[in-house]
C-alpha cells in the first residue's frame, strides 16, 4: 500500500485544521511492460534506427507520435481533411462559448487548467514557459469568480513560481502534490480559513532522487535532452534533441527504469513522464478538489478542465463518466482519441476564453443570457 499524507481543513473544528488518513494500492507492472512506449515495444536502436533512414515500412508508433508533436511538421492534404472533420467533432469553445454558458445555467463553475501549453505556450527551454501578463490578469479574474486550480505535471513549487497568484489552488507533479490558498470561499466554509493540502506517494521521494541522478548521467551524453525533477515525478524532454538520438534517448531512459519496477513511464509534448505507479492522476486530483469544495457528490456544479496534453485525458474522461461540465482540449492537430468535449488551438484562445468567461460573469444577472447569445453570435 502507498502512503498519502492528506490534511483538509474542518470549519466545525477547534484547531480550523484535521488530518485525514488515506491510502492507495499500488499497480506493479512486468518488467517487459516497462519497455513499452504509447502501448508499443521499443525497437532496438540500430533496427529503428534503419527504418527511419531507409524511410520504409511501418515507423514504430511511438516515434511516430514525437514527429507529430513538431509544430514545424507540415500537414498533408489528408490530414487537413482529418483536422476538419476532427474539429466538428470538438468544436472550438470560443465558437460555442454560449451553449456551454447554458449548460452551466444555475451551477457553479469551477476551473481546471493546465499549464504549459495551455497558459504558457510550448518553449525549447522548459525554465521560461512564462506565462504573459496578459494570461496572468485573465487567470486571477478568473479565480475572483470561480474556484480556480492549475493542475500540472510540473512540481507545485515551480508552476506557484510561474503564476504567482497565491489565490488559486495548485496541483504540482500530475496531482500528487496538492495545495490551496490559505482563505477561501466554498460551500463547507463561508468564513474562510480554508487550507487544503495533499501530497501522494512520499516514500517514493527517495527513489525519484535515485532515478533523477542515473537519468542525469545516462543522458548527459544526448545533446538537447533534459531531465527535470518535479518531485513526484520526472520529465524528459527531448524537445531539443534530433530526431536521430530519439531511439538512443529512449533506450537510456528504458534501461535506467528497467531497475525501478515501481515506476512506470508515460508520454506527453515532447517529454517523457516518470512517475510512481500508483492510483492517482490528474482525474483522481480533479475529484479531490472538487470534494475538498464541498461538491464531491453535488449537482449544482460545473468543473471546466483546459488542458493540452495526454495526462489531461484522465480528468477529461472523470467529467464525461460524471456527467458534469466539459473538458477542453488545447491543439492545433486532431487527436485520434480524446474525451474532451470542445477545443481550442492555442494558449491565445485560451485566454480569449477566459475573458469571454469573466466578462459574462460581470454581466447583470438578468442580461447574462442576452449577452451569452451576443458573445456566441
Amino acid at each position: 500500500m502507498t502512503k498519502q499524507n492528506v490534511v483538509v481543513s474542518d470549519c466545525s473544528s477547534r484547531s480550523g485544521m484535521v488530518t485525514v488518513a488515506a491510502s492507495t494500492s499500488a499497480l506493479f507492472s512486468p518488467p517487459e511492460a516497462l519497455a513499452a512506449l504509447g502501448g508499443h515495444i521499443v525497437m532496438s536502436e540500430k533496427k529503428l534506427l534503419k527504418r527511419l533512414e531507409a524511410g520504409g515500412g511501418r515507423v514504430n508508433a511511438w516515434v511516430d507520435s514525437m514527429r507529430d508533436s513538431s509544430p514545424s511538421r507540415k500537414k498533408s492534404t489528408t490530414e487537413k481533411e482529418e483536422q476538419n472533420s476532427w474539429i466538428l467533432r470538438h468544436p472550438s469553445a470560443l465558437r460555442k462559448f454560449g451553449q456551454i454558458i447554458s449548460a452551466s445555467k444555475g451551477k457553479q463553475i469551477v476551473m481546471f487548467l493546465d499549464y504549459d501549453g495551455t497558459l504558457s505556450p510550448i518553449v525549447e527551454d522548459p525554465d521560461r514557459a512564462f506565462m504573459s501578463r496578459e494570461m496572468r490578469e485573465v487567470v486571477r479574474d478568473v479565480a475572483r469568480y470561480f474556484p480556480t486550480a492549475i493542475v500540472s505535471g510540473r512540481c507545485r513549487a515551480k508552476v506557484y513560481k510561474f503564476v504567482r497568484l497565491a489565490e488559486l489552488y495548485y496541483a504540482g507533479s500530475h496531482g500528487m502534490d496538492i495545495k490551496g490558498p490559505s482563505k477561501t470561499k466554498s460551500r463547507k466554509c463561508n468564513k474562510g480559513n480554508q487550507a487544503v493540502i495533499f501530497q501522494a506517494a512520499t516514500e517514493f521521494l527517495p527513489m525519484i532522487h535515485e532515478v533523477h541522478k542515473a537519468l542525469l548521467e545516462k543522458t548527459n551524453s544526448i545533446p538537447g535532452a533534459k531531465v527535470e525533477n518535479n518531485k513526484f515525478c520526472l520529465s524528459v524532454h527531448f524537445r531539443c534533441v534530433d530526431e536521430k538520438r530519439w531511439a538512443a534517448l529512449a533506450e537510456q531512459v528504458r534501461l535506467v527504469l528497467s531497475a525501478y519496477p515501481k515506476l512506470k513511464l508515460t508520454q506527453g509534448r515532447k517529454v517523457l513522464e516518470i512517475r510512481p505507479i500508483i492510483k492517482w492522476d490528474k482525474g483522481k486530483a480533479l475529484e479531490f478538489l472538487l470534494e475538498s469544495l464541498g461538491y464531491a457528490s453535488s449537482s449544482d456544479v460545473f468543473p471546466v478542465y483546459i488542458g493540452d496534453d495526454q495526462t489531461d485525458e484522465d480528468a477529461f474522461k472523470v467529467l464525461r463518466k460524471r456527467g458534469q461540465g466539459f473538458g477542453i482540449l488545447v491543439s492545433r492537430v486532431a487527436k485520434e482519441e480524446t474525451s474532451a468535449t470542445y477545443s481550442l488551438q492555442e494558449p491565445s484562445e485560451v485566454r480569449e476564453f477566459l475573458r469571454l468567461l469573466v466578462d459574462w460573469k460581470r454581466l447583470p444577472l438578468h442580461a447574462r443570457t442576452i449577452g451569452a447569445v451576443n458573445i456566441q453570435q
